[in-house]
Parts: C-alpha cells; structure tokens; sequence
C-alpha cells in the first residue's frame, strides 16, 4: 500500500486541493481510501465520501493533531485495507508551524498558501522541510514577483522538493500531484519511522494543570532565553 500523508497550516487549502486531486483518481478507477483528521470538528469527510472515496474521520481535541495522526496510522491502514485500497490518503488538521507527521516511506505533502507573506517558508518547520511535495495555493491573488520569491524562500528550505502551484477553486495542479501520489514507496507500518520527531506535547500545561507560575509545571519545557530542560522524575 502507498501511503501520502498531507499537512499543512490552517486555511492554506489542504481539502480543497484533495478533493479535485481525489477527483482524478477516481475518474481513472483507481482504489483510494481517505482519512480526515481535525482537532475540534469537521464536515470535510462528508465532502470525500461524496465524490465516492470512503473516509474516516477523526478528531484529536485535546491531543496535538498529528500527534494523533502517528498514533493511529495503525488504524487508518486497517481501515484502507478493508477497503481493499492501493493508496490512503491522510489530511492531518494543521496547527502549528512545527508539525512533522511524515514517515520515511510515506509521500510527504506539504500545502502551503501564498498569501501568508514571502518569510513564511523561513518560519515552518519540518512539515515544509522534509516534504516530498510542496504545493502553493492563492498564488493567484499575488503578483508574479511575490510568486517567484515565494518558491525561492521554498527551495531555500527544502532544495530537492517538487514544487506545484495549485488552486483550490479551479482543480489546477490537480493532475500534476495525482501523479506525484505514484511515487510513494510500499509502506510497512511496522517498521515505519518518522522522517523527523514530532513536536513535543509532554507538559504539566497538556494535561490540565491551569496555573501558571514556572513552580507548577513539569516534563520538557523551554525557556524565553531558549534553553530546554526536563522537570520531573
């Protein structure tokens, strides 16, 4: 089974640009699974299974969406192979500019919009850095100028990406990443590692402590002066 696993900040288009590039796969009969992962709600998934792709959704509430993401992946692969599915495709909610949800077989999908300013890639993380793909949306409200110094800021960052410019209205770079989802290796969940640690969620603040003195807190913690130190047993 080939694994693509798609991230992104919120509001970059992430949906948008699957559901026309689920559309393609489609049309062309080929055996697709979904998964929809967002932290506190979503009807996106009734937008796949609408277009005949079967979908699981999930929610991560209080736990870091692509924290979320690693954990079940086990499940997400059962559910695609249930569906006796070639390809699952992952939409991991984004929440953060430091998310890497990639594993080292998967195909990394990084969405990312335009509009956001031309430091943005300087500014994420990971997720942008060990993509396979790197597909910029809204480049169409800016000019060419910003388009052009955008995908330099891109490259600055992850030189030996593919870079797409897609629209989320019109299905443009559609075809061009349906293609791209061929060049995932076979994933073998079992001895899959992740490309780069997740962002760490181990805190006193993660599970519910609300006061807010350092004298409180405990586990990985980082300080304004940039130091890191764990507190705990």
């Amino acid at each position: 089974m080939k694994v693509i696993i798609v991230a992104g900040t919120p509001g970059a288009g992430k949906t948008a640009v699957l559901l026309h590039t689920l559309k393609v796969l489609a049309d062309e009969k080929r055996n697709v699974s979904a998964v929809k992962v967002d932290c506190l709600y979503t009807e996106d998934h009734l937008r796949f299974q609408n277009i005949g792709i079967p979908t699981l959704m999930g929610l991560s509430r209080d736990m870091c969406p692509d924290h979320y993401t690693i954990y079940n992946l086990g499940e997400m692969i059962d559910f695609a192979n249930r569906n006796q599915s070639e390809t699952l495709v992952v939409e991991t909610a984004g929440l953060c500019h430091r998310c890497a949800p990639y594993t080292e077989n998967c195909l990394g999908v990084c969405v990312i919009d335009a509009t956001t300013g031309p430091n943005t890639p300087l500014k994420v993380g990971p997720f942008l850095s060990t993509a396979n793909v790197v597909v910029i949306t809204k480049g169409d409200v800016i000019s060419q100028a910003e388009r052009e110094i955008f995908r330099e800021r891109i490259l600055e960052m992850n030189p030996n990406c593919r870079i797409i410019e897609a629209n989320g209205l019109t299905g443009k770079g559609a075809m061009e990443l349906a293609s791209c989802f061929d060049e995932a290796n076979s994933f073998a969940h079992e001895q899959e590692k992740l490309r780069h640690n997740a962002p760490f969620s181990i805190c006193t603040l993660c599970v519910g402590e609300m006061r807010i003195h350092q004298q409180h807190h405990r586990g990985v913690l980082r300080h304004i002066n940039g130091l890191q130190e764990y507190v705990g047993e």
